[in-house]
């Protein structure tokens, strides 16, 4: 247990910090759940749909530092590429 008060006062920053990220990865996660059931199904035009719902909630996330800008861009784009793999 902290004993200092400097300590103490990260504790409190960090437990903070971590619900206000919780909160901001909640969205990304539904909305990439989304995309995936979309493209399972293999109906391309509701895929395209979540894709372009997923992607402001994924670059927010990354601009707001709670997951990394290339995890992001790497995760749009095999998206983008499996959603273009469908049949057309």
């Amino acid at each position: 247990m902290a004993h200092h008060q400097s300590a103490k006062k990260r504790i409190r920053q960090i437990k903070r910090r971590t619900e206000v990220n919780r909160g901001r990865i909640g969205p990304m996660r539904t909305s990439l759940r989304k995309v995936e059931d979309a493209i399972a199904s293999g109906d391309r035009e509701q895929a395209a749909a979540a894709f372009r719902i997923a992607q402001p909630h994924l670059m927010r996330g990354a601009q707001r530092g709670v997951v990394h800008r290339n995890t992001v861009s790497r995760k749009l784009s095999r998206l983008s590429a499996r959603i273009k793999a469908m049949s057309a």
